[in-house]
């Protein structure tokens, strides 16, 4: 059964919103690593950002969905009925055909850069589906409940992809916070265990201890995860992995205990093993951001995928100002380089 939102939307528009997320950990929680090694607690630490992504439903024709997206020059507009799932935002449009909408127009907009490495589709897509799902719910259906968003936005972008996108970039934009996340994909009731690692005050404390810089160069995560994949599925990368996880687990136990100095030595350690596993996540700018960070006394490592995108820091507030002075005099020449002006959202979609 299919619906039209034209009439809906024409007595208001419905928005809704999510944070984007910087990560230690990422890439175990894509499903091909983290289920066959599910006995060592594949887990991973992420904070979201206060760097929105907002989507608003309007009215249009209807039979049709079109879609618009701030930094990109052209939508895309298709019948309901030819929808495709592989075009620029298939992804979105895989989102509006699972709830059988037609007659609205989806305008996208974000506060962090394009491409930036901070989970901005995701981040896109679980707005997105809290819009459709207020939309629903004036049509009679049931508010959807967080983890059951979570579920829907993983499940849909991983069958677009074909399984090469993980789950952490969702959660963040569903949760909002520091969440430590254990991944058992083996498990029928959740794919996901959270463990909030700060209250209210113990975000605003860690937001004057992080640090987040754009390279002005934009990444692709799908090409650089199917190579880290299937080099793990190879057995040629596993015991650094393992390490990587390891790491990563001391680092949230540091930050849980808010000590923020051992938490930028653990930061570094993720790092220098990922230097060895990862050695295309970096180019020479996000490099030598890094190591600038290291010499201050800050942990810091790319977001996401990298392969450009963000890197981000953690260290002591005396450390993180002056870090902020030596990234702002690298980036100055560099385009669309820049410090992103943001602090850790604790509230997730809304």
């Amino acid at each position: 059964m299919t619906q039209s939102l034209k009439k809906v939307l024409e007595d208001q528009p419905i928005e809704a919103s999510a944070p984007c997320r910087i990560d230690s950990g990422g890439t175990w929680d894509i499903k091909a690593l983290a289920l066959p090694l599910e006995k060592l607690k594949p887990m991973t630490v992420n904070i979201a950002l206060n760097l929105r992504t907002r989507v608003t439903l309007s009215p249009f024709v209807d039979g049709k969905v079109r879609i618009l997206s701030k930094g990109f020059s052209r939508g895309e507009t298709f019948p309901f009925k030819n929808l495709p799932f592989n075009s620029r935002f298939g992804l979105f449009f895989a989102a509006v055909s699972h709830f059988g909408f037609h007659g609205v127009q989806i305008q996208i907009s974000s506060d962090s850069p394009v491409k930036s490495a901070l989970g901005g589709s995701s981040t896109a897509l679980i707005a997105l589906l809290k819009a459709l799902s207020k939309a629903d719910v004036l049509l009679g259906g049931k508010k959807i409940s967080r983890p059951r968003l979570l579920h829907l936005g993983y499940h849909l972008e991983e069958a677009v992809s074909r399984g090469k996108c993980g789950i952490q970039d969702q959660a963040a934009a569903v949760y909002g916070g520091l969440n430590r996340w254990l991944w058992r994909f083996g498990q029928g009731t959740a794919p996901f265990h959270r463990e909030p690692l700060l209250d209210k005050e113990g975000l605003k404390a860690l937001s004057k201890c992080i640090l987040v810089a754009y390279s002005g160069k934009s990444h692709v995560s799908l090409r650089t995860n199917s190579t880290w994949v299937s080099d793990f599925l190879a057995g040629k990368t596993r015991t650094g992995w393992v390490m990587v996880n390891e790491t990563v687990n001391r680092l949230a136990e540091a930050m849980k205990k808010r000590d923020w100095v051992a938490a930028a030595g653990l930061l570094k350690a993720e790092m220098a093993i990922r230097r060895e596993l990862t050695p295309d996540a970096l180019i020479p700018l996000t490099a030598t951001l890094i190591d600038q960070a290291e010499r201050i006394g800050c942990g810091a490592r790319f977001a996401g995928a990298g392969a450009g995108g963000s890197v981000w820091a953690l260290g002591g507030i005396e450390q993180i100002e002056k870090l902020k002075k030596v990234w702002e005099r690298t980036l100055r020449p560099v385009r669309h380089g820049k410090i992103l002006d943001c602090a850790i959202d604790p509230t997730g979609v809304k």
